[in-house]
């Protein structure tokens, strides 16, 4: 009898300690619900099916929706985007492109090319971003840096110079690889910031958008004895109104991925996805896509938040003008250096622009006319959109006593005469 209370008294024992276990992990439990960004997605985004999913506003860069948009990802063919505009910033369309042994290894998708032919390069871009042929890819890499291993590093600083700090390129087609620098890898949030590049602020991004808008391209190599026609596989250019560009990819890590931009009015969006479902699911990227602008469209729209600061007079100590009095005290009139009179924002219905004013009460001599002495800033959730800066209207030099001397000799001087 008494061993049987001994194990009833260990087994209670073990009972305790486990519920002790349990209490003291609910917690932890209950503050990673807590701290679940799913709260704040809207209902009509909850559902997408892409591992990493950005919103971006084309226009300033701002992204309005992401899911994991930091989440640092396999970005498969949609680094095509990044070798496509390095090819048009840095080559000449009308150029000769030899194909090596090397390019012409490369897996499919390609082209299907052999070592020794020569394409024109404008032709070649068509092959790279209509049907995102990986031997292609690779002969523009060589082509215009003379080897795959230094474009790589061209599309790197490329990345570095335009705020990309968590994208590395290994290869010119996207296929899955590493070296020193690690994997060929991106963010939703940078690969929608690249697309931006391309489509606004590269000074190709002209001839980027006639070549990614075409339906269809026929060419031959510059022997013309092989003929090559090339059909673009971005479906989604015939899905909305207002397609502006787009390239997909897929590989077996990165899954199917997609990077798009779409235009309406004055609106213009960029969706970049990353693991969007594997094989059988090639339609996610499509369904993800359309929920993201749809999205856009339907709650963001440009709003007038402009508003009008007055000049503001300040003091400015020990100051002097010719026309100040030995004692009279010196002023500047600062007021906001730009010409604009309005500012358009894209913003979601309940979105609202803060404007905030600073503005120095007072200055001390010397001050120089167009010398900085406060801002405007129009900041969204803290952030800032729009700084303008407060500058003075005039200088105004030390009230010193050389300055005093000459003041006296001046007037002393006028009241002879």
């Amino acid at each position: 009898m008494k061993k049987f209370f001994i194990r009833i008294r260990f087994l209670f024992c073990i009972i305790l300690i486990a519920v002790l276990c349990i209490q003291a992990t609910c917690p932890k439990r209950v503050l990673a619900e807590s701290n679940s960004t799913q709260q704040d997605t809207p209902e009509e985004l909850k559902q997408l099916y892409a591992q990493s999913a950005v919103l971006m506003d084309a226009e300033s860069g701002r992204i309005l929706f992401e899911k994991n948009g930091g989440e640092v990802r396999p970005m498969a063919s949609t680094t095509k985007i990044m070798t496509c505009i390095l090819a048009l910033e840095y080559g000449d369309l009308d150029s000769e492109v030899t194909v090596s042994d090397h390019a012409a290894s490369q897996p499919k998708v390609h082209l299907g090319m052999t070592s020794g032919q020569t394409f024109y390069l404008r032709d070649l871009l068509y092959s790279l971003m209509l049907e995102s042929h990986n031997d292609t890819a690779v002969a523009i890499a060589e082509h215009i840096s003379g080897s795959v291993e230094s474009f790589a590093q061209l599309m790197n600083r490329k990345a570095e110079s335009i705020g990309m700090r968590h994208t590395h390129f290994v290869t010119p087609n996207g296929l899955d690889a590493s070296d020193e620098g690690g994997a060929h890898t991106t963010t939703a949030a940078e690969l929608a910031a690249i697309m931006k590049y391309c489509i606004q602020d590269s000074p190709q991004k002209d001839m980027f958008l006639e070549i990614t808008q075409a339906g269809n391209h026929t060419f031959t190599d510059l022997s013309g004895t092989r003929s090559y026609s090339c059909n673009n596989h971005n479906a989604f250019l015939g899905m909305m109104e207002g397609v502006l560009s787009g390239k997909t990819g897929f590989t077996g890590k990165a899954g199917y991925c997609y990077v798009g931009a779409l235009q309406q009015d004055d609106r213009c969006f960029i969706v970049a996805l990353l693991g969007c479902g594997w094989p059988n699911n090639k339609g996610y990227k499509w369904s993800d896509t359309k929920k993201l602008m749809n999205y856009g469209l339907e709650h963001y729209h440009y709003r007038d938040v402009w508003e009008e600061v007055s000049p503001r007079v300040i003091s400015v100590q020990d100051g002097a003008t010719w026309e100040t009095g030995l004692f009279e005290e010196s002023s500047v009139v600062a007021k906001p250096k730009t010409e604009r009179k309005s500012l358009s924002v894209l913003l979601a219905e309940d979105e609202e622009v803060s404007v905030k004013v600073a503005v120095e009460e007072q200055l001390q001599a010397p001050i120089k006319k167009g010398m900085k002495v406060g801002s405007i800033r129009y900041e969204l959730d803290g952030k800032p959109l729009v700084v303008i800066p407060i500058v003075t209207d005039r200088t105004v030099i030390r009230r010193d006593f050389p300055w005093v001397l000459r003041q006296v000799f001046h007037k002393a001087l006028l009241h002879n005469i």
